[in-house]
């Protein structure tokens, strides 16, 4: 029985034409094991590899980013090397976009024809949500399922990334050399300093996570910490370093609902809460807040945000935003600041102060993208191969997309509305200019 040569032979032709007219930077590893260099000069050791002949036929007859990221997160379509490497021009270099688009379509189309005809590999279901992953009319309970298919992977999984501290948000870089490590305890003292948390004070942070913040303002600030999440594996991750700190007689933690929250808190932080919430929920929100704070406390809202808009469309309403809700973030919507904060100012906050760090969060989500890369066997074991693929594609499109601009960051300050002089200094110096930073690493 004779093996088909057709399909071999027109991805070569393809790869030939890549090499002509765009003269890329890496190479095509196909199913029989060949590589071909689609430019004069590729990196060693990068190639895009497509392991099986049927996944071409499959995204030829339906060319969907859907698609496409089913069957990389199934194996027939993978990364050799690294995958910042691979997409960064393609993501952020115009020219170089440029010459792919101008490729021509129907020579293309000719040269791949003996591929549309063939078997074709079913895009098999993997790690997704589901149906509702856009959040559209969510229910009681779904906050809960929305964070745990994120956050509940696993702590170790995490651990393989983060730094110490377990802190899943953007870290605040002192300077551009330091490390991670520093600049995550760094952005931790920022916050505390930002809200101006005194000995004895209650602290609520809101999303806690693995309980960093909660612990670094406890230890350093002497306050008394509440800290509330729908995370089991963080709430337990969390309880055990309380523990181990000896601070449990100083800081609670439960699994709830931030909206079912009870109590007065002088000092309310939320970081990397936000986004999980929906649009449609914002004005709850900041009334459940503001009904949660003092009259006279102040309240952090630390939040990725996207860019205003002429026409305000629904965050899912792009592909790539779809697929976001579907594989990584079920029910997460991204409000754009200048919504933001007239949402705030509606809900009866003063805005104090807002800070952007968009730089710092491209630089965060690149160095997890490397640090999860570097530990890929160790992560397919506790995850498997596919999570580890999808986790990796997504930190490396968050870094490109904080480099492009299409993603920010930035840390809100508020308190309520005024009826006297604001809760803060008169100006940023107990922040900024004599600032004593704790960027040592250690917990």
């Amino acid at each position: 029985m004779t093996t088909d040569t057709r399909p071999l032979r027109a991805v070569r032709k393809l790869a030939a034409m890549i090499r002509e007219q765009v003269d890329a930077h890496f190479s095509l590893r196909l199913w029989d094991g060949s590589l071909e260099p689609l430019g004069e000069a590729v990196v060693p050791g990068l190639a895009l590899k497509i392991a099986t002949p049927g996944v071409l036929p499959s995204i030829l007859r339906r060319p969907t980013l859907d698609r496409v990221l089913r069957h990389y997160a199934n194996g027939r379509i993978d990364i050799e090397g690294s995958i910042l490497d691979l997409a960064e021009p393609l993501a952020l270099d115009r020219d170089y976009r440029r010459r792919f688009k101008n490729i021509r379509k129907g020579k293309a189309l000719r040269v791949l024809a003996p591929l549309a005809l063939g078997k074709a590999d079913h895009p098999d279901a993997g790690r997704d949500f589901g149906t509702d992953a856009e959040g559209a009319g969510r229910k009681e309970g779904d906050n809960k399922r929305f964070i745990q298919f994120h956050y509940d992977v696993g702590n170790e999984f995490y651990q393989l990334f983060l730094d110490p501290e377990m802190q899943y948000s953007c870290a605040h870089f002192p300077e551009w050399d330091a490390t991670l490590e520093q600049a995550q305890v760094f952005k931790l003292d920022m916050i505390c300093r930002k809200l101006r948390l005194k000995p004895g004070e209650r602290m609520l942070d809101i999303g806690c996570g693995w309980g960093g913040l909660l612990c670094h303002a406890v230890q350093n600030y002497g306050v008394h910490g509440h800290g509330v999440t729908l995370s089991e594996e963080q709430l337990a991750f969390a309880r055990e370093k309380v523990e181990r700190l000896g601070i449990a007689d100083r800081v609670t933690l439960e699994l709830i609902d931030y909206r079912e929250t009870a109590g007065t808190f002088d000092k309310v932080s939320s970081v990397g809460m936000y986004e999980h919430i929906g649009l449609d929920n914002i004005p709850a929100y900041f009334k459940t807040v503001r009904r949660l704070m003092a009259d006279d406390g102040l309240f952090l809202n630390h939040a990725i945000s996207r860019g205003a808009k002429r026409r305000k469309s629904r965050f899912a309403s792009r592909p790539e935003q779809r697929a976001l809700q579907k594989y990584i973030f079920p029910g997460g919507e991204l409000d754009d600041i200048g919504h933001t904060l007239s949402e705030m100012e509606i809900a009866g906050f003063e805005v104090h102060d807002v800070e952007a760090l968009r730089p710092h969060y491209r630089k965060t989500t690149r160095e997890w993208c490397e640090r999860l890369s570097a530990r890929r066997p160790e992560a397919e074991a506790l995850v498997g191969p596919e999570t580890y693929r999808i986790w990796a594609a997504y930190l490396a499109g968050c870094s490109f997309a904080f480099q492009r601009g299409s993603a920010r960051l930035y840390q809100t300050l508020a308190g309520k509305t005024p009826k006297g002089m604001p809760p803060v200094p008169p100006t940023r110096g107990d922040i900024y200019g004599q600032l004593q930073t704790r960027i040592s690493g250690e917990p």
